[in-house]
Order: structure tokens, then sequence, then C-alpha cells
């Protein structure tokens, strides 16, 4: 699976996993349930938009690099980009509507950042497992067969 039907159900698959974790975990921490499936889900959105944009610039990087697939190295330089990236706009989202401070707000995030760093890490290198890796990452004469080419 290849090309924008691979990103939509990498993007599916994530955040709808990404959705039940934020909000149940935002009810732990005392706020309603209304309240954390929205935060969750508008979480959700600014994630889903950045994945799209992230991966594709990703992908594009990937495939000028001379050296292919995704070792742990590169796995983990996309995984703190990806999260680097989708906190400046997740910590202004929640100080808005959960109404506190941005810093109260990066505080409440960090847990999160620690959590979707491994998360994102685990269900990319899970996904390139089941469905193999995307075109950008398998040398020119294997495109054909990327479910056989991923490394950790």
């Amino acid at each position: 699976m290849q090309g924008w039907k691979r990103r939509v159900v990498y993007v599916t698959l994530y955040e709808g996993i990404a959705i039940a974790l934020t909000g149940s975990v935002l009810m732990l921490l005392g706020h309603s349930p209304a309240h954390s499936l929205v935060a969750s889900v508008g979480a959700s959105v600014l994630a889903v938009i950045w994945n799209l944009v992230f991966n594709a610039l990703f992908e594009a990087w990937e495939r000028r690099q001379t050296l292919k697939g995704r070792s742990l190295k590169r796995r983990v330089a996309h995984a703190i980009g990806f999260e680097g990236g989708l906190v400046l706009s997740i910590v202004p989202f929640f100080a808005w509507w959960l109404n506190v401070s941005l810093w109260e707000a990066f505080v409440m995030d960090l847990g999160f950042i620690l959590f979707f760093l491994v998360y994102t890490f685990v269900f990319s290198w899970c996904f390139d497992r089941v469905f193999g890796l995307p075109a950008s990452a398998l040398p020119n004469a294997d495109k054909a067969t990327a479910t056989q080419t991923c490394t950790v």
C-alpha cells in the first residue's frame, strides 16, 4: 500500500487510538467527559493536518537519501520531528480550550509529549511491519516488495 491510501489508513488508525487515549487521560485528570472529548478531537484534527504535512515532507526528504530503509536513527528522528512540530499547535489549543495558561498547558502536555513520542515510534514501526515500508524508504530495485524490507 502506497501514496495517499497509505497515509489515510495510517492517520485514521493512529488518530483513532490517540483520541481514545487522550480523552481518557484528560478525564482522569479531572476534566469533564465533554471537554475531554472536544480537546482530544481538536488535538486530533491538528495532529491529522500536521501528520499529512510532516509525513509528506519527511518522505520527500527520505526519497533523496542514498541509504534506504528506516533505521532506528531515522525512526527516532521521525518521531521527534513529528512530536516537536505538533507541540507548537496543541499547547495553544489546550490552553484556550481548557482555560489554562500556556505554561500550564505545556506542563500538562509534557506527559502527552513523552507518551506520544514513544507511541509514534511504536505505531509507525508496527504499521510498517503490517503494511510494508513506503516507496520512499525502499531501494529502487525492491519497490515491488515493500512488505519484506522493514528494519528496526
